[in-house]
């Protein structure tokens, strides 16, 4: 799966692209650091939690000089434009058709198809910009810095949580629907050993899954469950100043939103099935009575007091 990446969480401002994964300090953050501290930043982030080959290969990335024109760094010389293979596509497609939620994995997905519309892009901002759009992107106000960096680490991990999460939950419906009876444990284990996504986080993915070989969701074991409670602040802290300075972070605000409703004991998608039942007679179930009800909603709305 290619929603892990950091580009997925868009920290170097680009486009974001993906795996087991889906997900850069946000783009008013990065722009106002050296070349050289963005790769300190990723070196430093490599020997913790974080440490994986993307990590790894992003600090690379952000040290290379452009020896072509020998000005600047050879990343912003890059064109914007994401490559593909199909695979997210086909990860999507399969989880669609088992009805698994992968937002994260979606979000990267999506990302890719945007960054392709280079030349629509790019008239849209000239469009925008002429009709008194005012770019905030670049003017952090009062923000620490430091905390910035440190938050965004934070809400990378757990945006990386919920993209290996989803992963996860799609192998299993797969494995259930074909027999292949998987050991989604040692699966961990195995991408460890040579795959990009490869990472010092599939350890802590394989112990989970050894504690309850039955694991519903990885949000729920009680390590992950913990780490995500305690990095929830800086993770709303990120997104909600990505938001405000007009930042796309895709992968962690659809990270976000899939932790937020999967944690949520009722949801109001009562009133989208009230709604289905309402003009298509789809029928409903009730909390406090079994089968299956219709009713008729427009009938009952006119002879409505209210």
């Amino acid at each position: 799966m290619e929603a892990h990446g950091l580009p997925l969480l868009g920290l170097h401002g680009r486009p974001t692209c993906h795996p087991p994964a889906s997900f850069s300090s946000i783009r008013p953050d990065m722009d106002l650091l050296s070349a050289v501290l963005r790769a300190q930043i990723f070196t430093e982030w490599n020997r913790g939690e974080l440490e994986s080959f993307l990590i790894e290969i992003t600090s690379d990335i952000f040290r290379v000089e452009d020896e072509q024109t020998g000005n600047g760094h050879l990343v912003d010389k890059i064109l914007d434009k994401t490559g593909m293979k199909g695979t997210g596509k086909w990860t999507i497609q399969q989880a669609a058709e088992l009805s698994i939620a992968a937002p994260t994995i979606a979000a990267s997905l999506d990302s890719r198809y945007m960054s392709g519309l280079k030349e629509e892009r790019e008239e849209a901002s000239e469009i925008f910009n002429e009709e008194g759009l005012k770019e905030d992107i670049n003017n952090v106000g009062k923000v620490d810095k430091k905390r910035l960096i440190d938050d965004v680490r934070q809400t990378l991990y757990v945006s990386k949580i919920c993209s290996y999460a989803q992963g996860m939950n799609l192998l299993r419906a797969k494995s259930f629907e074909k027999g292949w009876n998987l050991n989604l444990g040692e699966l961990a284990r195995i991408w460890k050993g040579g795959c990009i996504i490869r990472a010092v986080f599939l350890d802590r993915i394989k112990q989970a899954y050894q504690r309850n070989p039955g694991l519903a969701n990885l949000l729920v074991d009680p390590e992950f469950a913990r780490e995500m409670v305690q990095r929830q602040a800086a993770w709303r802290r990120v997104v909600g100043l990505a938001i405000q300075k007009g930042v796309s972070v895709p992968g962690m605000s659809a990270s976000l939103q899939y932790f937020d409703t999967y944690r949520r004991g009722r949801l109001p998608a009562n009133l989208v099935q009230a709604q289905r039942d309402y003009f298509g007679a789809h029928t409903y179930e009730r909390i406090d009575h079994q089968g299956a009800f219709h009713t008729e909603w427009s009938k009952l709305a006119r002879n409505a007091r209210v």
